[in-house]
């Protein structure tokens, strides 16, 4: 968890002004990884005890407009939010559940991170998701 000292100043860093709604959802992001908007609603509101949708709404679009929160979308699933910005780190999604952990970037000799033919982009990210079933999930009698 990020202090209020911390995420005040990650706020400033990024010429965001500092709003209560602005602290208790990038605070909501931290305490939570990869949570989706009903999760950060309930946890900013458990914060700051009323807020509405639009307003979190509108809180994560500045945060992620400036690089402080990263927006993922595993196909299938809602929109989840995390802090861990800027490596280039991708996720692990479990079938199941859909529970989400990150997987840091390989390093070496991989072909998936270089593309064939970058169509001119100048690429400086690549995105991979990993797709299987987590220890919970493998460990339950429907599983095995």
């Amino acid at each position: 968890m990020h202090s209020r000292a911390e995420i005040e100043r990650s706020l400033r860093d990024a010429a965001l002004r500092v709003t209560a709604p602005r602290r208790a959802v990038l605070a909501a992001v931290h305490d939570h990884p990869h949570a989706d908007t009903e999760t950060l609603l309930a946890a900013t509101r458990a914060r700051l005890g009323s807020v509405s949708h639009q307003a979190v709404y509108d809180v994560l679009r500045a945060l992620t407009d400036a690089g402080l929160v990263r927006r993922i979308q595993p196909a299938g699933s809602v929109a989840r939010y995390e802090a861990r910005v800027g490596d280039n780190h991708h996720h692990v999604v479990c079938r199941t559940c859909g529970a989400v952990g990150d997987v840091d970037c390989a390093v070496g000799t991989a072909p998936c991170l270089t593309a064939s033919d970058d169509a001119g982009f100048a690429i400086d990210e690549a995105e991979v998701v990993y797709w299987g079933l987590c220890p919970v999930c493998r460990a339950s009698p429907a599983h095995r």
